[in-house]
């Protein structure tokens, strides 16, 4: 999966297209991911013995499929693919900007342009 944690998402489809967050956690079994402030639904509890009933607002997973990143120099949704260079890591390398995002592991570090 393309999309890592704290990566910036424009959803593409469903009842907030059009709008842009960042992503919480990523689902990679389900193939979903949770988006801040997106797909947000309420969820009703009934009264208990210990507790009043309430009305819980949550955020609901979105599937990969209709979202798309951001990229971080352009600000523009674009495609992305995975690069390997010399110093034995990956970059993430960008469709539209040419430009490459060092990352160890799944935390990105520094910027490089190309």
């Amino acid at each position: 999966m393309k999309i890592r944690k704290d990566d910036n998402v424009l959803v593409i489809s469903g009842k907030d297209k059009g709008k842009t967050w960042k992503v919480l956690k990523v689902l990679a079994r389900t193939n979903k991911v949770l988006i801040e402030g997106i797909n947000v639904v309420t969820r009703n509890y009934k009264k208990n013995w210990t507790t009043p009933g309430q009305s819980v607002k949550k955020e609901n997973p979105l599937d990969v499929s209709n979202v798309m990143l951001v990229c971080p120099f352009t600000s523009k949704p674009t495609r992305v693919w995975f690069v390997f260079i010399e110093d034995k890591s990956w970059s993430k390398k960008f469709r539209f900007s040419k430009a490459w995002l060092k990352a160890k592991w799944w935390e990105a570090k520094d910027y490089i342009i190309k």
